[in-house]
Parts: C-alpha cells; structure tokens; sequence
C-alpha cells in the first residue's frame, strides 16, 4: 500500500520526515527525492561531524536508505571528506530513486543552534553563479557550507531544491530565507496519522536493544544446543565440542532430521517466531553459525522457499565440486534481484532477534551478523551497523560481518531499496 503524506509547506515537511524515515532524525541529513509533486522515499546521512563547526569530520559520509543507518567510526587513518565529496555520495544516491526530479533538504543538528546576528556577509558566494535558483545561505545556520554544496551538486544533476531546512534544539530555520528569524519548533504540526503505523522512534538507532529472554528460557535453549552439538557437531569454529553422554537425546535427533529439509524448517520458524521451540530455537543458533546454511537462509527469506531449494542445491554442489554458486542466488547477497517482501524480511528479523537474545553469548556472531544483513536488506542500515558491532565484538573474525561492514560503511544500499522508493 502507497502511504501519501500531504505537506502544504516547510513546517508541514518537517511533520513529515518522522514519517517517512521512521524515526526522528538526530544528527543527520535528509534527503527527499521528489517526483513531481510526491516524495519517493527518503535517505538519511550522518551530520559530518565538522559541519556544525566542531572537530573535522573524520570519515567519508555515512548514507542510508528509506529507513536508518549510523555509520560506525571510521579509522583514524580514513581521510577526512570535504562537503565536495559528502554532496557527490549524498545527491549521487538521490538520483538513483528513479524519475526524481526535486529534491528537498533537511539537516538535523541537535547541538547547535542558529547564531544570533546580522543577515549573512553579503559577499559571500552565492548559489546563483552555478545556475542555481537564487538565493544565499544563511551563515547563521549550521552546515550553510555543506547545504551549498548539496543544492549546487542537485542543481548541476538537473534537480531542482524545493526545500532547504535546518532543525536544531528548539528551533527550525530556512537555509534559503536569510532575512527570517528562526521559527519555534513548535510551530511544526505533529506527525500525521498513517493507518498502520504507530508513530517514530525517538531516533535512528532506536528498535536495536535486545529484550531480556528470561534465565529460564536462555537456559532451556543452551541445554538443547549442547544436545543438538552431540548430534550434528559444533556450533562454531572453534567451539569445544560438549561432553560425550551415554544418551542422546531424541529431540536433538528429531531436530537433526528436520534439517534434512533446511528449506521445510527455514519456511515454518517464519510462521510462529515468537513461539519457536528451545531445540527449534538452538538448530536456528546451528545454522546461522554456519556460513553456507546461513547464506541460504538469508536468501529464502528475501524470496521463497523454491529460491531456498536452488540456494541450497548451489552450496551443496559449490562444497562438493567448487561449482560456482549461480549469479542470480549469489546476487541476492549483495542486494541484486527482485524486491523482497518487506514484511517477510521483518518476520526473519524479528526471528532472528528473539534466537539472538536466547542463545549462549559464544554463539551469538552468526545471529547477529544474520541480524545485520536483514536490516540493510530492509533499509535500516544504522540498525545493522550496530548489529555488526555487536557481532565482531564477539568474534572480530567472522567473515561475513566483514565483508557486511564494508558494505555498510561504504554506503552501499541494496538495488531494491532504490525500486522501493519508486514502488
């Protein structure tokens, strides 16, 4: 379902963000992709941390799709952007939303406000010699510079501003209206309703804390994967095998023969997440832990359990005979392919974060880097940052959240994320 949000002017726009995005931006740049008269989505940055005037920024710009991203610190070593460099990654993004043709601007600083003083130097360049509308940024306003940057990068990609705007600590101001003094946040409406949704989280990390389990039900889960580990090997490299026992349990082996079909099992813990069994819950911890059963999961959930089956006949056959995986599986990894069901990618998140919070601490890297890939895949890109902190905070080796964390600090979004926007 389309959601349509009507926005006569700058303070209905802002009502609109929080909309938009999900949440309300801290510390960032928003990005509105315009076709004709309605947005098509919206892309947040992190705020460059020297475009407020405090210390130089410290790593390229951090973007993010329709929903969330925090880009992680980078290394000390990472050479510092320019606003050059932020506008072409930032309005580069933009116009891959197809047919955008506008594009409003909207920069969240929550530690500063607008400097009380005089109208801007008048001979400050302005927007215009670069063919763009006329009009001077107001160097009252934080990041002026950077918004110059990004209206003349817009302008130049043939994409006219309709906006401009700053929000800061209890007030919002017009980059492109000098002469006007601040307006009060309040002036700006509250959100609007939209059937289905329950209104923005308070910022763009919000929706990553983990709920407590319970020691009961962590306890029942880590029993079963030690008898599951007994039955099918360890969890994960270098995990010391449990102890010999003279019995097995035959739950364990009830559940290693519902593996036998990865794609029937992957399928049915999508149909009650939140109900799952401690021996459903550990094969799940099993398989996320394992990179080629997790790859198979990770793309059955982006499409369907007939994918499921290619994805595993592919493992199975790149294991056996180095075989190469085929392009349209493999590129699902990497955000290739058709457009997956968004709610059906909730599902397995929200799957995957109950199988986080149950399972032994060692063991949670594979969850949680599964965790991260969801999120990108869905658009939260800042959630899966922090996932993959999370991650390789555990096991700083794991693969997968390598080469994910290259992805999301290099700002690269899933194709599907751009076709959503103009869904």
């Amino acid at each position: 379902m389309t959601t349509i949000v009507h926005a006569a002017g700058a303070a209905e726009l802002l009502a609109a963000i929080p909309v938009l995005t999900g949440f309300t931006p801290r510390d960032s740049v928003v990005l509105l992709p315009f076709r004709g008269s309605r947005t098509a989505g919206a892309l947040r940055f992190d705020l460059p941390a020297g475009s407020v005037g405090s210390a130089p920024p410290t790593g390229p710009p951090s973007p993010s799709s329709t929903r969330a991203h925090r880009g992680t610190e980078p290394a000390a070593s990472t050479p510092a952007p320019t606003a050059e460099e932020f506008a072409a990654t930032a309005i580069g993004l933009a116009c891959r939303v197809p047919d955008t043709d506008a594009l409003a601007i909207a920069v969240y600083a929550d530690g500063a406000a607008p400097a009380a003083g005089p109208t801007p130097d008048p001979d400050l360049p302005s927007l215009a010699a670069s063919g763009a509308d006329a009009w001077l940024p107001d160097t009252r306003l934080p990041a002026a510079s950077l918004v110059e940057e990004l209206v003349r990068r817009a302008e130049a990609c043939g994409l006219h501003v309709v906006e401009a705007l700053f929000v800061g600590p209890g007030s919002w101001a017009d980059y492109r209206d000098p002469q006007a003094a601040p307006h009060p946040l309040a002036e700006v409406p509250a959100p609007p309703s939209v059937p289905g949704f329950a209104g923005p989280a308070p910022d763009q990390f919000s929706g990553t804390d983990l709920p407590s389990p319970g020691l009961f039900a962590a306890e029942s889960v880590g029993r079963a994967l030690l008898a599951l580990e007994r039955v099918l090997g360890s969890a994960a490299p270098g995990r010391t095998p449990p102890a010999a026992v003279e019995r097995t349990d035959p739950r364990a082996q009830e559940t290693a023969l519902l593996l036998d079909d990865l794609p029937s099992f992957l399928e049915e813990v999508l149909d009650s997440p939140e109900a799952l069994s401690p021996f459903a819950t550990a094969a799940l911890v099993w398989i996320l832990n394992r990179p080629a059963l997790r790859d198979v999961a990770l793309v059955q959930w982006a499409s369907s359990i007939d994918r499921g089956d290619q994805a595993l006949a592919a493992q199975l056959g790149h294991g056996l005979s180095g075989s190469a995986v085929p392009p349209d599986i493999a590129g699902i990894l990497i955000g290739h392919g058709p457009r997956p069901d968004c709610d059906r990618l909730g599902v397995a998140l929200a799957l995957v974060r109950r199988t986080i919070t149950l399972a032994p601490r060692l063991v949670r890297g594979g969850p949680l880097a599964a965790a991260a890939w969801l999120s990108w895949a869905i658009g939260r890109s800042t959630h899966a940052a922090q996932y993959l902190d999370q991650a390789q905070a555990i096991d700083p080796e794991l693969t997968f959240a390598q080469l994910l964390r290259t992805v999301v600090d290099a700002g690269m979004l899933p194709d599907w994320s751009f076709r959503a926007a103009a869904a």
